[in-house]
């Protein structure tokens, strides 16, 4: 056997480090693609998940009060663009930052996911009375239900962390804190809309957008259930129903938005497509057996309910810091 010099064994110790660390990136996307793929880590699905309960959030914990007297009555989409309008001026001048719980629903390529619940905080792009919503707007979340994600924490603003979503993930993989594009194809994995669209400003002007366009349509009607109480608070729930599908990439066959009637804020938004009788354009990729045939309202496309909000708690840049000693970043 011949003698192996110095530089031989240091060549060695250096390729050994290298394929090292080479399996050792090819085992962690490996374990995030099995689990995606065999673990149910992202398209979970419970039995009932093809439509929300009557609180639009998947869950009972949050459903109206029934014992609160309510009336039904017509309106129309001008009285909705009314009070959307009205809401997004009360929001901008009323609220610099919020706390909330937040509970979403969506469904991506076809696929309806199980309820998510996250702990939100937000400084809002209007605080200190920017009526042009001239600051930035900031955002963490940390994520509570499914057992999948819970321990998940994710910070974005657009002036901070050079505009990177800063976010790890639950269990062993949260000991790697990563920066991602925001509107990325990691970043938008598994979700409907990007981070940049959170946020009870961006649901009130996305209620206006849409609004807006069903202006002129005659195929839709409206109707305002007045005094519902939901999460301890007085409400006015809007109900918007389509007669026939449209182009709009964001068609739906009826759309629901209760809104705090003291603060004009909006609790929940939830959509539905169309049923599948019904020849519409609503996504129905999913099979029968996880949507109920009797279903009128057809399946949900996405749902966004807002619990506990609690307005203007004096958030600082701290509450968007991944070295925040109250959060997990590594």
């Amino acid at each position: 056997m011949g003698v192996t010099s110095t530089s031989e064994r240091r060549e060695r110790r250096r390729r050994s480090g290298r394929f090292f660390l080479l399996g050792l990136i090819i085992g962690m996307f490996a374990g995030v693609y099995l689990t995606d793929r065999f673990g149910n880590r992202w398209d979970v699905r419970p039995r009932d998940a093809s439509r929300p309960d009557r609180a639009g959030n998947g869950e009972k914990m949050a459903d109206f009060d029934q014992s609160t007297p309510a009336e039904t009555v017509e309106s129309s989409i001008e009285e909705v663009l009314s009070m959307a309008e009205a809401a997004l001026a009360a929001i901008r001048r009323d609220v610099d930052d919020y706390t909330a719980v937040l509970v979403k629903q969506e469904r991506v390529g076809g696929t309806l996911g199980e309820p998510q619940r996250m702990n939100i905080k937000v400084q809002t792009p209007h605080r200190g009375g920017r009526l042009d919503e001239s600051e930035s707007l900031r955002v963490y979340l940390s994520f509570q239900e499914p057992e999948g994600v819970a321990g998940r924490e994710v910070i974005w603003a657009p002036d901070l962390h050079d505009g990177k979503l800063v976010a790890h993930e639950a269990g062993l993989l949260g000991m790697m804190t990563v920066r991602l594009d925001p509107t990325g194809m990691l970043a938008m994995r598994g979700q409907r809309y990007p981070i940049t669209d959170i946020g009870l400003t961006n649901l009130i002007k996305k209620l206006i957008e849409r609004g807006g366009r069903d202006r002129d349509n005659p195929d839709v009607e409206v109707t305002i259930t007045r005094g519902l109480r939901f999460d301890d608070r007085l409400c006015d729930q809007i109900v918007v129903r389509r007669s026939s599908p449209t182009s709009d990439e964001n068609d739906f066959s009826r759309a629901e938005v209760l809104f705090d009637r003291e603060r004009q804020l909006p609790l929940r938004y939830v959509a539905y497509g169309w049923p599948e009788s019904s020849g519409g354009s609503g996504d129905s990729s999913d099979s029968a057996a996880n949507e109920s045939p009797a279903d009128s309202e057809g399946p949900v496309l996405e749902s966004y309910t807002y619990l506990q909000i609690r307005t203007n708690v004096g958030l600082t840049e701290s509450d968007f810091d991944p070295d925040n000693p109250e959060y997990r970043f590594r």
